[in-house]
């Protein structure tokens, strides 16, 4: 670039977007001097998705903004919760988020999960048509223009993922009501209709099942239900039942 040269300041919760030279406060950047702020921010390295309000000059300006010679431009974080407007929130996840996937389901929230790697391009194409919240720990995939809304989930850890979704989304939580393999609804199923699907022992111990209307898998309270109900419980108490927090 050779043009008007700015001054931008990143919140500190964008500084792992950005080169270190650029954590340190106000650092100047040579602009060209007719893309807009919100390629500028982007050029620096932060996906949009990650970008709250943007000020020049202590005034706040949209992403379409012209900066011009020697403005201050300070890059906040996004605010928590975030409001996504336009369609009910649901959510998306690429082929290195499948246990985050499953924890939202169990949850109750609408969580579609892609198991192999269908490409960038294949993702945010799909995200738009459905109108799904793309999580990704890929920056470059949180940079594409034809997302219709994206997030980028900070953690390697699962726990703490799912703790960034829920406070960053604030999703009505409705536990044990979606299938945790497919996303689609469960339903309750009484023994005998689910009796041929189950190994011997599981009949003859369990009296409660519910069965998920699209894939026909059948869910019951096992071995592993006291470590999902601990999940469960954790979510609820900090974030809320239905309606969220």
């Amino acid at each position: 670039m050779n043009g008007p040269e700015i001054h931008v300041d990143f919140a500190p919760e964008l500084h792992l977007f950005v080169p270190a030279k650029r954590r340190q406060g106000r650092s100047a950047v040579v602009t060209d001097g007719v893309s807009t702020l919100g390629h500028v921010v982007e050029s620096l390295g932060v996906p949009l998705t990650e970008a709250g309000r943007l000020f020049a000059d202590g005034r706040e300006v949209p992403v379409s903004h012209i900066p011009t010679a020697g403005e201050v431009v300070e890059v906040r974080a996004v605010e928590r919760p975030q409001k996504v407007p336009g369609a009910p929130l649901r959510f998306l996840l690429d082929v290195h988020l499948g246990t985050l996937a499953r924890r939202l389901r169990l949850l109750g929230v609408d969580a579609a999960y892609e198991s192999e790697d269908i490409g960038d391009p294949a993702l945010a194409a799909l995200s738009a048509r459905e109108q799904r919240v793309m999580l990704s720990r890929d920056r470059g995939l949180l940079h594409r223009r034809e997302l219709w809304a994206g997030a980028y989930v900070y953690s390697h850890r699962t726990e703490e993922q799912l703790r960034d979704v829920l406070s960053r989304f604030t999703p009505a939580l409705a536990p044990w009501t979606r299938c945790t393999a497919c996303n689609a609804p469960l339903r309750q199923a009484d023994k005998e209709s689910v009796g041929d699907r189950l190994e011997q022992g599981t009949r003859s111990t369990y009296d409660v099942f519910a069965e998920c209307g699209s894939c026909g898998r059948v869910y019951w309270r096992g071995a592993h239900h006291a470590s999902l109900e601990a999940i469960v419980d954790e979510a609820v108490r900090e974030f809320g039942g239905p309606g969220g927090g």
